[in-house]
């Protein structure tokens, strides 16, 4: 769809912005509730109340609208804070990580990206492909550097770090994220996340702790 250049000029910072904002938060809605196949850029407008020519001026498609919203789920995974200063002892660490990280993933809403992305990734898998790499490894990578630090100072006794990064987040996600993310339960208590994160670092560390 061709815009005239003019609609383009009036459009300044702050608007900009806001409008931008304004079409997201409406094809969140939509694509959570119809799925990426059943949602369309005039359900998108609609949804975000704007016409489908200003829809048009941000987003080429609803691939862009969809990659956009990836793209957020990104940057919120990388602003949680997951503390992993070598310094701090290893039973410490992975609870608070595995507690942040089960929060993250369990956190109302947190689920339908994942749910979104799983459905259209054997067809679009350059898409499965870059919520992997932004999302998931990147997690698992930094909590691998954590352990090799530990490895090295002689605490734990791993071959393979990132095999065991990516052990210990399984861990933590047993009985809590396939129910939530299969809509099968709903977002697990507190008391919950705790019990099963204590449970997962005690295994991880009776396997890998320095004997």
């Amino acid at each position: 769809m061709v815009v005239a250049a003019s609609e383009r000029l009036h459009i300044v910072p702050e608007e900009d912005s806001s409008k931008r904002r304004q079409i997201l938060d409406g094809a969140r809605k939509v694509f959570m509730a119809l799925g990426f196949d059943g949602a369309s850029m005039g359900e998108i407008a609609r949804a975000a109340q704007v016409s489908k020519g200003t829809l048009y001026v941000y987003f080429a498609d609803k691939s862009a609208l969809f990659e956009a919203i990836l793209e957020e789920e990104a940057l919120q995974h990388g602003q949680v804070v997951f503390n992993f200063d070598p310094a701090r002892d290893a039973e410490t660490t992975l609870k608070d990580f595995g507690q942040a990280y089960i929060h993250l993933l369990c956190r109302p809403g947190g689920g339908s990206a994942i749910r979104t992305v799983m459905a259209i990734a054997e067809r679009m898998p350059d898409v499965g492909r870059r919520y992997y790499a932004r999302v998931l490894d990147k997690t698992i990578h930094r909590l691998s550097d954590y352990l090799k630090a530990h490895v090295a100072s002689g605490d734990l006794d791993i071959d393979d770090c990132d095999l065991a990064a990516s052990q210990f987040m399984e861990l933590c996600k047993a009985s809590l994220f396939l129910p939530f993310v299969f809509q099968a339960a709903p977002a697990p208590s507190q008391e919950r996340m705790t019990e099963v994160v204590d449970s997962a670092t005690r295994m991880f560390l009776a396997t890998y702790r320095v004997k």
